[in-house]
């Protein structure tokens, strides 16, 4: 029996940070925008487009990007006005497509694999992209083919705005002109060492045998070998499938110690917050469990602005726990829940005083990694 066609679309919010600012102030539209940190130490979260073309990027030194573009206009992040449009476009997405995965914060795929039998899978993406846009007036691009690496190159062709099909069994003759350092993987010292073998295209891959490939780059040589030629496995996993990362607590006596229900309480949400900064994600749910000595369970959890920070999950969930907890009732178990797990590359810099919180929970988390989840932890804890 034949396979049915995979048809999977990559759709990709425009500079989604910056296109958010403009809607709020669209006085902004068509400047050149950047959203980071502080000029002097700061660091480049996003940009515009209008940025991009002084060489502005992700990831750049501020006070570098100011040089650049020396009339670009500075503006922090606004957290809850970015989970807000996150979850919108989720929504709308999640009323449409058979199946879909939220990359990150403002990157999804949706498999539409053997859909092909009831519509048109290039048009259901221009139409859902219509719809996005219509609601929400954020700008999205999207890339549709048979498997997400190169659906995921074609919306980056596709930018600013637009929207790429790459029909089956057009994956190699798509690729082959395109850099090399298109695929993901490929850092700098990679692309040296495949410039030195006369590689410059993805194109170029093609002439050159596996068993050097591999002997060159190992594991890595394989991998280059299939991508060049379109080939990608990666699945789209269910959102609703969606991992969570959670904690709990049964106690050896039933207790009802306020001092030391929280003191449980702020210890499994660290360790729960260093579990999420370790798989470089960010969460938007927070749950609380209370089992009590009857065996009476409830459980309440909360939306809250996608975040990483201890300080504001042990805000949530203290929150969370006064308005289940039962008053002088023995408590048998406490549980912490993050859900609505998306990962966060640079977005964790978008906090407030991002620099400083960005690196403390860096040197606090690579201490916990060095001696143990309790090298470190708060006085309450």
């Amino acid at each position: 029996m034949q396979s049915p066609q995979r048809y999977i679309a990559h759709l990709d919010l425009d500079s989604f940070f910056v296109s958010v600012k403009v809607l709020n102030n669209p006085q902004l539209k068509g400047k050149p925008i950047i959203v980071g940190g502080s000029k002097d130490r700061g660091v480049v979260s996003t940009c515009s487009y209008e940025a991009r073309k002084f060489g502005v990027h992700s990831a750049m030194p501020m006070k570098k990007a100011m040089e650049l573009c020396p009339d670009a206009i500075l503006v922090h992040g606004t957290r809850g006005e970015y989970s807000r449009f996150s979850r919108w476009v989720t929504d709308i997405i999640a009323a449409k497509a058979p199946l879909f995965e939220k990359a990150s914060i403002d990157e999804f795929y949706v498999d539409l694999t053997g859909m092909d039998k009831f519509f048109d899978p290039y048009q259901w993406t221009i139409d859902l992209r219509a719809e996005i846009i219509d609601k929400t007036q954020l700008p999205i691009s999207f890339g549709l083919a048979t498997n997400k690496m190169v659906a995921k190159i074609a919306t980056d062709m596709a930018k600013p705005n637009g929207y790429l099909f790459v029909r089956p069994g057009m994956e190699q003759a798509f690729l082959a002109s395109l850099p090399v350092n298109k695929f993901s993987g490929v850092g700098d010292v990679t692309h040296k060492v495949l410039n030195e073998m006369g590689i410059k295209t993805i194109g170029d891959i093609l002439g050159i045998p596996l068993t050097i490939l591999e002997k060159k780059l190992g594991k890595w040589g394989v991998d280059l070998y299939n991508k060049a030629r379109g080939i990608h496995n990666g699945q789209v996993n269910n959102y609703h499938e969606a991992k969570s990362i959670s904690t709990e607590s049964t106690f050896e006596e039933n207790t009802s110690d306020m001092n030391f229900l929280l003191k449980e309480l702020v210890r499994m949400t660290e360790r729960v917050g260093f579990e999420l900064r370790r798989e470089e994600k960010l969460t938007g749910c927070v749950a609380v469990k209370i089992r009590y000595a009857n065996f009476e369970t409830t459980t309440k959890q909360a939306t809250i602005n996608f975040t990483f920070s201890d300080d504001e999950l042990i805000v949530a969930a203290m929150q969370l726990f006064h308005q289940l907890y039962k008053s002088e009732k023995p408590v048998r178990l406490l549980g912490v829940r993050l859900s609505e797990i998306s990962s966060h590359s640079l977005q964790g810099s978008l906090f407030d005083s991002p620099e400083k919180k960005v690196n403390l929970y860096k040197a606090i988390d690579d201490v916990k990694n060095k001696y143990g989840r309790g090298a470190l932890k708060r006085a309450r804890s």
